[in-house]
């Protein structure tokens, strides 16, 4: 008797202790979060802000410049920034001043995340790349450089978002008087694809990709090549402790959309004719309202800037460039402010030196 209650308090304990050490196991597996992930989701979730409040800003001059960019050359509604934006106001009210800004939220929100991602993803390959080859751990990243992460940022995040953006174009194109109401995003979305086929969510990817190049790769390299000068040079006591005022990143943004907007704004244009061509019962604002010709068809990007030069002169690609320039200087400048506000409020470093 002794010896059989002698083996199973031996096999008790035994068992005790195997079940401990499985918890052991599994408790060592369980493991928090990783600061990677968690810088991950930061820069993320700030990059989202930043595009949500930047865009959200000038939203009644996004509207605007669309509408200026593919209006029915032969039924002119919208002739310049004021004209246009009381029109607007006149015809249909306060909401009509933000008509399609939830679509562009929608779809700037997840493309400023990717695009802020991407760049310091990218920025950090290839400044690694840039040491290897060089052979100097202490090199930090050129212009050029910085041009050929914003460029890598651009294309991703723009072939990410672009369905998005497509019928967002359309949204913020139609009047009340349309012929064809879009009810919202999935609504515009599911038209598109049933009427026009999957290509259709792609029209002008083409131009928009090879438009995202020069116009995001210069934001970040302008952006970040003047914010480094001035903290090395120090003009006229901008810099204090070696960061920038609020005021001075704002004017660092402001230049770096302007330079990035005016090069690539052509092909912001013809994206924007394209995403209208094959549009059945399309807004009136493309149409001409059915007194005048018929909208003009393009089969390619190449084909579309012949036909604009040819039939509405070479100013026919800066269309809206007006209010884009008032539109684009503040959102940049809002938005990179924005991000690294939020960024520092979560405790992530933006330099990329490491």
């Amino acid at each position: 008797m002794a010896s059989e209650d002698v083996k199973r308090s031996e096999s008790a304990v035994s068992t005790i202790a195997n079940l401990a050490e499985e918890a052991k196991i599994v408790r060592e597996g369980v493991k928090p979060p990783s600061h990677a992930f968690l810088s991950i989701c930061k820069s993320l979730v700030a990059g989202g802000v930043a595009g949500g409040v930047s865009r959200s800003a000038v939203a009644p001059l996004e509207r605007l410049k669309i509408l200026l960019q593919v209006q029915n050359p032969h039924s002119i509604k919208y002739n310049g920034t004021i004209q246009g934006l009381k029109y607007i106001w006149r015809t249909e009210g306060f909401r009509g001043m933000f008509k399609g800004n939830g679509t562009n939220c929608a779809r700037i929100i997840p493309n400023s995340a990717v695009k802020f991602f991407s760049y310091e993803e990218a920025s950090k390959g290839i400044l690694y790349l840039f040491r290897q080859q060089s052979g100097n751990e202490d090199a930090q990243l050129t212009p050029v450089l910085r041009l050929g992460a914003g460029a890598c940022a651009g294309i991703i995040a723009m072939s990410s978002t672009y369905p998005m953006d497509m019928v967002r174009g359309r949204l913020t194109v139609q009047t009340e008087k349309s012929p064809r109401q879009y009810r919202g995003i999935f609504h515009a979305l599911s038209t598109v694809l049933r009427e026009e086929g999957p290509r259709a969510l792609y029209k002008g990817w083409l131009p928009s990709v090879i438009g995202v190049v020069p116009y995001v790769g210069l934001n970040f390299a302008v952006y970040e090549s003047l914010k480094d000068w001035l903290i090395k040079s120090k003009p006229f006591g901008l810099v204090e402790d070696s960061e920038l005022g609020v005021t001075t990143r704002l004017a660092c943004g402001a230049a770096a959309g302007t330079v990035g907007q005016t090069v690539a704004y052509p092909l912001d244009v013809i994206r924007r004719r394209m995403q209208m061509v094959g549009w059945k019962d399309a807004a009136s604002v493309v149409t001409g309202d059915g007194k005048s010709k018929v909208p003009v068809e393009y089969t390619g990007m190449i084909d579309a800037f012949r036909k604009t030069v040819r039939c509405e002169g070479f100013g026919a690609l800066y269309k809206g460039l007006v209010p884009n320039s008032v539109k684009v200087v503040p959102s940049i400048a809002i938005a990179f402010v924005t991000y690294e506000l939020v960024k520092d409020v979560l405790g992530v470093e933006l330099r990329i030196s490491d």
